[in-house]
């Protein structure tokens, strides 16, 4: 067990010696203090352009947003990521990116990014304070409120449209066309770019000492909201290096949680557990688990492709037709017991409505699903009254 170096407020120094970019640094022979003194001078170049560096964000307890839903428990906690850097988890996965770009001396050149919205402004905020150009494909129907920022930040927008005959999302085939012409990517989907997961984890990190410090006991149930998957991998990853670390004792139970404008995850949950079924493996039993991530891994086209048609929906940083990174959560949910569900647009703008009325956060209708996913009835039967429940505000709520 490291002692984490408590009176940084900076989380990528705070919990620098888990970062896979720390290692790398180390190994190529930097110092401590060489990789300190990046991650200050990168932070301190984020806060002139957003008005604000990274810091640890807080997780609370919410009695009485919990006594709205169905929850048979008021043990229910909000670790709130909207006052982060550009209003959203997203900038936590891409300043990771950029450290590793740093280490690996990769400095120069333009960044590409997919996005329709917050992980746009997310990569466009850090590029601009390391100095990188960055083009930025984006849907058609992106809020124009991300855009105008985009272009204050001086992102090469290409609005990209589905061609025919096209399957899967435009905005990520036009990425994946421009790696391949030479642009680096900057994304936070781990397929295209497998380091996004390395700042991610800094909230699961925060989160395993935070409820060390709370003295959380006993059960706890984790929903994230899934688009591409890359915040749910990323923060079981982080709780179980919080397990390893000794902060935390408990591993949670991991939900995810899509609307059912596009629920590919939930699709694949279901055809998996229908595999399982016939080969007449039982739920929670080793051998299901071992079987089931190793059909996943050797079939994926089975069980994971693009949602033929996805429809609106407010919870508009949900709706990838693709969940890229659906075998490290769909793993995560087996060897926990979780489940993967699926909300209505009914919930997702009645949680919101809750999430803004009974807590201080003005978050989005992206953000607060997780407190959509607690107006399901069944909820109750599956949190008990002495179990912990724990929810990510994600992003925040910029009308």
């Amino acid at each position: 067990m490291q002692e984490f170096e408590a009176n940084s407020p900076n989380p990528f120094v705070r919990y620098r010696w888990l970062l896979d970019s720390y290692r790398l640094a180390i190994g190529r022979g930097w110092s401590d203090a060489d990789f300190v003194a990046l991650a200050h001078r990168l932070d301190e170049a984020v806060g002139r352009i957003a008005g604000q560096g990274f810091a640890v964000t807080p997780l609370t307890r919410q009695i009485t947003l919990a006594a709205a839903t169905s929850l048979g428990s008021d043990l229910l906690w909000v670790k709130d990521e909207t006052g982060n850097v550009g209003g959203s988890h997203k900038a936590r996965h891409l300043f990771g990116v950029l450290l590793h770009l740093a280490v690996e001396d990769d400095n120069e050149g333009e960044l590409a990014i997919a996005s329709c919205g917050n992980a746009a402004l997310a990569a466009a905020v850090v590029a601009k304070a390391a100095n990188r150009p960055i083009r930025v494909f984006i849907p058609s129907w992106a809020d124009p409120l991300i855009v105008a920022r985009l272009e204050e930040l001086e992102a090469r927008i290409e609005v990209s449209e589905r061609r025919p005959d096209e399957q899967g999302d435009p905005t990520y085939l036009r990425l994946v066309e421009a790696v391949g012409r030479g642009a680096t990517p900057f994304s936070v989907q781990a397929t295209v770019t497998p380091t996004t997961h390395d700042g991610g984890r800094t909230i699961g990190w925060e989160l395993a000492e935070q409820l060390a410090v709370a003295r959380v006991s006993g059960t706890i149930h984790l929903f994230v909201q899934v688009g591409g998957g890359a915040l749910a991998a990323a923060v079981w990853a982080g709780l179980n290096d919080g397990i390893r670390e000794q902060w935390l004792g408990i591993r949670p139970i991991l939900h995810t949680v899509q609307t059912d404008a596009a629920a590919p995850l939930n699709r694949a949950w279901r055809r998996l557990a229908s595999w399982s079924e016939k080969q007449g493996l039982e739920p929670g039993e080793s051998e299901l688990i071992e079987s089931a991530v190793s059909r996943a891994r050797e079939e994926p086209g089975e069980f994971m492709w693009p949602w033929e048609e996805v429809s609106m929906s407010a919870a508009s940083g949900i709706l990838d037709d693709m969940t890229y990174d659906w075998i490290p959560v769909m793993e995560a949910m087996l060897r926990s017991g979780g489940r993967a569900q699926v909300v209505s647009e009914e919930m997702i703008l009645r949680g919101n409505e809750l999430a803004q009325s009974y807590t201080s956060s003005k978050v989005d209708y992206t953000g607060s699903a997780g407190v959509a996913a607690l107006l399901d009835p069944t909820v109750s039967n599956l949190v008990g009254s002495n179990e912990h429940v724990v929810l990510l505000f994600t992003g925040r709520d910029r009308a």
